[in-house]
């Protein structure tokens, strides 16, 4: 017998949420099949297993959160599943409901459950001083808050350990006791536990729907919220004429597609005008630690991605040491990683600096958050027709874009910023300067 444990989701990361299992107990596994989906705050993970068997157990159920080593499921032998399934039964049919002979395909939703079938005044006692020993410390701290005694909590797994949802399920079933009145709503924290399901509830007589959100998308949205409130964030803005790049664009696409296997897009020559400008104004590639400054000397450029479950950043690595081919390939196999929800923590860890394009959405102008710790964000947005004076009597119409760059006012001045925006214009609008400049 084994358990099957969270691995180590790598830096900085100590938990993630279980998004669905692929398997249900009572299933022969194979040593490296793919048993349940971890959703991270970056990155959604596979967890395998590491030995044959069958699933004898599982212990946390999907939308739950879990931490790193902690078990969340059982793998035994097949002999010895099959001998311990008959001697649940027995013990099963003692204590809770009678009927316990149903076969185990039948029986696997609710074998994790089964107490839970039976209403909550007559859940069974049982061994509860014993059991208090085999809560997770999830299950502790949550039994803690809410001054619940883990001795009176039945623990639904075979091997007797409390998990969070338990303690859950006793303080809900408490609550109804206490307030058989109370109102339909009031069961919404247990429905929040099912993973990404849609549960329509009437409100003052019209249709909800409520949606569990991701791991991701809390993490994006607390992390968006502390960029606000710890950093001093200003965003400056500019505008670009496109015409030159729109030029080189036309005249060289077909054949740097049929030499580079690669299309030449707007990105690579973003990338390196904003190379460009970093090394000129250097604290834009920096952040701030406690009271110190880390200038760095390398250039990590993030490139922001919209993927399914919400925005990620994978990191395009020496980004100063690419040509405009290696560029686009590389960005061209972040995205298709990112949409794909396979990207690895490595390739999301990390970054100097980020470029966003709201353009590919129509934005014509917005401003651009932080991507804490860094201190610099480069927005792109849509091309546009515009009329410009080029003198006092002439005026031509000209691919326009607005660019703005957001930063951190507490390392970098107003001036710096600006200046920093005005060279990205000049590299853009003068694209042989980017050969200099690489």
């Amino acid at each position: 017998m084994s358990e099957i444990k969270v691995p180590d989701l790598g830096e900085s990361i100590s938990e993630g949420t279980i998004y669905k299992w692929l398997v249900k107990e009572g299933d022969t596994v194979g040593q490296g099949d793919v048993l349940a989906e971890l959703e991270t705050d970056k990155v959604n993970l596979e967890i395998s297993a590491e030995e044959d068997g069958v699933i004898s157990a599982i212990l946390r159920q999907a939308g739950e959160n879990v931490a790193v080593g902690e078990a969340i499921g059982v793998i035994g032998s097949a002999g010895a599943a099959a001998g311990g399934g008959a001697a649940a039964d027995s013990s099963a049919g003692g204590s809770a409901q009678g009927g316990s002979s149903a076969a185990p395909a039948a029986a696997s939703p609710a074998a994790e459950a089964p107490a839970a079938a039976a209403p909550a005044p007559a859940a069974p006692e049982g061994a509860a001083g014993s059991t208090a020993a085999l809560a997770t410390p999830g299950a502790r701290k949550l039994a803690r808050e809410r001054g619940i005694d883990l001795g009176e909590v039945t623990a639904r797994d075979p091997i007797g350990r409390i998990a969070q949802a338990d303690v859950n399920g006793h303080g809900a079933a408490g609550q109804a006791a206490a307030a058989p009145a109370a109102p339909a709503p009031q069961t919404a924290p247990a429905a929040a536990n099912k993973p990404a399901a849609a549960n329509a509830a009437p409100q003052d007589g019209k249709a909800v729907e409520r949606k569990r959100m991701s791991r991701r998308r809390l993490t994006i949205a607390s992390r968006l919220v502390e960029a606000q409130q710890t950093a001093a964030m200003l965003t400056t803005f500019n505008e670009v004429d496109m015409s030159a790049i729109l030029d080189i664009r036309k005249r060289r696409k077909d054949a740097f597609k049929e030499k580079h296997d690669v299309g030449l897009g707007f990105m690579s020559f973003f990338t390196k005008a904003v190379i460009g400008a970093l090394k000129t104004y250097p604290l834009l590639n920096a952040e701030i630690d406690g009271e110190e400054l880390l200038i760095k000397k390398y250039y990590d450029i993030g490139i922001a991605v919209s993927a399914k479950e919400g925005l990620v950043v994978p990191v395009v690595r020496d980004a100063d040491r690419l040509s405009f081919p290696e560029i686009e390939r590389q960005i061209l196999g972040l995205a298709s990683k990112a949409r794909a929800n396979t990207l690895s923590l490595q390739e999301l860890q990390g970054g100097t600096f980020t470029i966003t394009n709201g353009g590919v959405f129509g934005s014509l102008l917005s401003t651009p958050i932080l991507n804490t710790p860094q201190v610099g964000i480069l927005g792109m947005h849509k091309i546009q027709l515009r009329p410009i004076a080029l003198d006092e009597e002439t005026t031509v119409n000209r691919p326009m874009m607005y660019i703005a760059l957001s930063y951190d006012h507490r390392i970098v001045d107003g001036s710096e910023a600006v200046s920093f925006l005005v060279k990205v214009k000049e590299l853009l609008e003068d694209p042989e300067a980017l050969l200099l400049e690489g």
